[in-house]
């Protein structure tokens, strides 16, 4: 038996039993400019992102996105693309080893990443959310393989391993987000898919 019912504001999927949960939102920038369409899949097997962006971040650009989990939550498939420019695709065993494939090479730098994030988007904030679980007031550092703005690719594009902190306010709904690496700090809130709301100063949804 198959069907499609709405619950709590997304959509789901239910086949052969399986519960697969579906929802597609939008964010502006912090100013109403610019505009991302995301749409995620969660399942037992994992999330699925999948989003095209009118980006105003440190310039102008247009792009898209495909990033994949396995049920734990690890990220193993990442696909990214700028209109006009560089292409982005590689692959994890969920071990933090990662593959260029485009490159058909082995990516060194990213050994023990487990997530990404992909600039040009909130949508990756909730994938280490998701995976570390952490309860009310607990904190975790991690490395996560950041895929660059635009303009901030130099020489081959490809992710680079990024220390970051994730600290639980209140559990699936707020939580703070340090960028070690580039000295920044914001709190997130989530939803009940956990993609994050607001992204203070950053993204807003609509």
């Amino acid at each position: 038996m198959s069907g499609i019912v709405s619950f709590q504001g997304f959509g789901c999927i239910c086949h052969m039993g399986v519960l697969v949960l579906q929802k597609a939102v939008q964010w502006v920038d912090w100013n109403g400019n610019g505009l991302e369409y995301c749409f995620c899949q969660s399942g037992p097997d994992g999330i699925e992102l999948e989003g095209v962006v009118v980006g105003t971040r440190q310039g102008h650009y247009g792009g898209s996105y495909l990033v994949v989990t396995d049920a734990a939550f690890a990220t193993r498939e990442v696909k990214v693309s700028y209109v006009g420019g560089a292409e982005l695709h590689v692959t994890s065993d969920g071990k933090g080893n990662w593959f260029d494939c485009i490159a058909k090479r082995d990516l060194p730098s990213l050994v023990g990443c487990l997530d990404v994030d992909i600039a040009i988007t909130p949508a990756t904030n909730m994938l280490p959310i998701k995976r570390l679980k952490l309860s009310e007031g607990e904190a975790r550092e991690i490395s996560a393989a950041y895929v660059p703005l635009p303009n901030q690719i130099e020489g081959d594009f490809v992710p680079q391993s990024a220390p970051q902190r994730y600290t639980c306010l209140m559990p699936d709904r707020r939580y703070r987000y340090e960028g070690l690496f580039r000295n920044f700090s914001a709190e997130l809130e989530i939803d009940d898919i956990g993609l994050v709301l607001d992204y203070p100063d950053t993204f807003r949804r609509v």
